[in-house]
């Protein structure tokens, strides 16, 4: 039951990282936008260079923390997956636990022919 626990809250946190990343890259194309339109502000040199410089630095930091969002859902993504693979590999060793009792059980030898046979040398 941790498996199916574990699978919703991924869900939910996948959910609320695909809309953080839907922000991000909204923030992103207004800095996009905006750092095209300095190219056709009429700003002296020197406080273009400064606007573009910062436009550039805060687009930076949105991609980095995409790219961080993104690396977060994936080792999520590879935990789950590990997670699913357990709980698989454990259900395949109590059903093979219980298919080697029911055959060691069935082996036992019940009194029958040969039991109780005398030979003779």
């Amino acid at each position: 039951m941790q498996v199916s626990s574990a699978s919703s809250t991924s869900r939910a946190s996948g959910a609320q990282s695909s809309s953080e990343i839907a922000k991000l890259q909204k923030q992103l194309r207004q800095l996009t936008d905006e750092l095209k339109g300095v190219a056709t502000s009429d700003m002296d040199a020197k406080a273009k260079k400064q606007k573009v410089e910062a436009l550039q630095a805060q687009i930076q930091m949105v991609q980095a923390q995409i790219a961080a969002i993104q690396r977060q859902n994936q080792q999520a993504q590879i935990e789950k997956q590990k997670q699913a693979e357990l709980a698989k590999a454990q259900k395949a060793a109590e059903t093979q636990a219980k298919q080697n009792n029911s055959a060691t059980s069935g082996r036992q030898r019940t009194p029958g022919l040969g039991d109780n046979v005398d030979t003779f040398a």
